[in-house]
């Protein structure tokens, strides 16, 4: 531990003052150890003058998989894996401190030197398994990693993989897709059917909230490997994915209030109809009992057979010779000058 004690004495370094920092493969100074075992992609014991410590390396952070109060984060076991391969059990390591050497955990806070002068600090981020952090007021080794890490970047690596399902931008393409998904499908005429599309935008909707706060969370490992504006567009992504589920939420509320008034609507008209069925069963019912208490029939009328015609017997109408027309010239018998049709008369002059 002396040689950790002595090594605090950089802190007035010119490198803790801002100068540039050292090489990664510098070999001046620090103290030297030996790595005991790995404990996750950043942090990993080793025995310093024959006392186990434990180290954390400075200026870079990897997912977490011994954090007691959270589950292991992804890429977290391969962090773990890419640091075993670079401090194996047994190797002899070099330690540079910076202006604080421990954390308030009591880690000791170094750069960590491989036996070929490798920055292993630098190593993990070149790898992709870890981001560059700065905690003020140690900022030695942070260039170095920030140039490694730009390199993964480049390379498509890591934490920057577009392959490994876990990370935020293969998480936010599945949840943008399955919510634009479920609010581009037609709306169905089925109300279960409505019932487990809102269910599954719920569950959409949840999963594109949480990774919209983890996009803001200021320790998100996953996050800090994006660039800026690769950020933006995956929270524009969200945005857009959140406004659609939405919407899409409003209309199969809508759809439901008509398919319940539909379904209202039919219960009534089926509860007429029945009501009108059984009034005409109950009228029909009383007809019938009705009838069946009507008195007997009277026996059918039979008219009396018709008389025999027998036609009258011709008799010819006897002749009455028409009375002679009323003299209106009394006493006179001379010539007569009828008028048409004989009825009336005048005396004729004499010729």
């Amino acid at each position: 531990m002396a040689a950790l004690m002595a090594l605090s004495g950089c802190n007035s370094s010119p490198a803790a003052e801002g100068n540039p920092a050292p090489s990664e493969a510098s070999g001046s100074g620090g103290a030297e150890a030996i790595v005991v075992r790995v404990i996750d992609g950043d942090t990993f014991k080793a025995s310093i003058d024959g006392e186990d410590k434990t180290v954390r390396l400075l200026n870079v952070d990897t997912p977490e998989t011994k954090d007691p109060n959270a589950p292991v984060e992804c890429m977290g076991p391969e962090a773990t894996k890419g640091l075993e391969q670079l401090l194996p059990v047994g190797a002899k390591v070099r330690l540079e401190l910076d202006v604080e050497p421990l954390d308030k955990y009591g880690r000791t806070l170094a750069g960590v030197f491989d036996s070929a002068g490798k920055l292993v600090n630098a190593e993990v981020a070149r790898l992709g398994l870890g981001v560059p952090v700065l905690f003020e007021p140690n900022k030695k080794f942070y260039p170095p990693v920030v140039a490694a890490f730009d390199e993964a970047r480049t390379r498509g690596v890591g934490l920057n993989s577009s392959s490994v399902a876990c990370l935020p931008s293969q998480q936010v393409a599945k949840a943008t897709l399955a919510v634009e998904t479920l609010a581009a499908a037609p709306l169905s005429a089925s109300a279960s059917e409505l019932d487990r599309g809102h269910a599954g935008l719920v569950t959409a909707l949840a999963t594109v909230a949480a990774l919209k706060a983890a996009s803001k969370a200021k320790d998100s490992v996953h996050w800090a490997a994006y660039r800026t504006s690769q950020v933006a567009a995956m929270v524009n992504r969200l945005d857009s994915a959140a406004t659609a589920g939405a919407a899409r939420q409003t209309a199969i509320g809508a759809k439901k209030k008509e398919l319940a008034k539909a379904e209202a609507d039919a219960a009534a008209a089926a509860a007429a109809r029945q009501a009108a069925e059984a009034a005409a069963a109950a009228a029909a019912a009383a007809e019938a009992e009705r009838i069946r208490n009507l008195p007997p029939a009277p026996a059918p009328y039979v008219p009396p057979a018709p008389a025999p015609y027998v036609p009258p017997a011709y008799v010819p109408p006897a002749y009455v010779p028409p009375a002679p027309a009323p003299n209106p010239y009394p006493g006179y018998t001379g010539p007569r000058c009828y008028a048409p049709g004989g009825k009336s008369w005048r005396p004729c002059s004499k010729r």
